[in-house]
């Protein structure tokens, strides 16, 4: 019995860092992909790819390291793209981007002298910049509060009040939340609300 609720644990923790790390940058990830241009189904494709992409990912460097490793994308990259918008060639150019940046982070990884370099620039910059492009992410519940308070207002109370009660589920919990307000306003309206990114 002690083996099994030993084994519940590590399952149970890796299921809900799994789930709080996907839903609490999934949407922002899908606002910086649609502001970098793409429509409905090359954002659907690029999506599948990363989520397909970080969980192979995943398993694969933890089977060959023996140790929990995730993968994940950059939140404060998709709201880089968010903040700068559609690139002069559009979805192609931005895709390129992508791929000359994968380039770049992995060199980082594999050539020192490149990460000691990166490794110099002084924490208060890195988090300045971090800061600026995250700011208005932060502050967009509380303006969005105010164009369409029924929709906004349930979410934004739930993971308030979960994040004072059990702060690991505050985020899938407003997930919930979003999705069955979501469920209401389809089957009330026939349409979901609309989306500002």
């Amino acid at each position: 019995m002690d083996q099994n609720v030993s084994k519940a644990v590590p399952v149970s923790a890796g299921v809900v860092c799994a789930l709080v790390g996907f839903t609490s940058s999934f949407a922002v990830v899908l606002a910086g992909v649609r502001a970098a241009g793409a429509n409905s189904e090359q954002a659907a494709s690029g999506l599948t790819a990363l989520s397909l992409a970080m969980g192979l990912s995943s398993v694969l460097l933890a089977w060959k390291f023996r140790m929990p490793i995730t993968s994940a994308w950059s939140t404060p990259g998709a709201a880089l793209l968010i903040s700068t918008g559609t690139a002069a060639g559009g979805w192609p150019a931005a895709v390129g981007a992508f791929l000359v940046t994968a380039v770049l982070l992995l060199a980082t990884g594999l050539w020192p002298v490149l990460a000691r370099l990166i490794a110099r620039i002084p924490n208060s910059v890195a988090q300045a910049m971090l800061a600026g492009v995250l700011l208005p992410l932060c502050i967009a519940p509380v303006t969005a509060l105010a164009g369409d308070p029924v929709v906004i207002a349930p979410v934004l109370l739930v993971w308030l009040v979960v994040s004072v009660i059990r702060p690991r589920w505050a985020v899938p919990a407003a997930f919930g939340i979003a999705l069955l307000v979501l469920a209401v306003t389809l089957f009330r309206e026939g349409s979901a609300p609309p989306v500002s990114a």
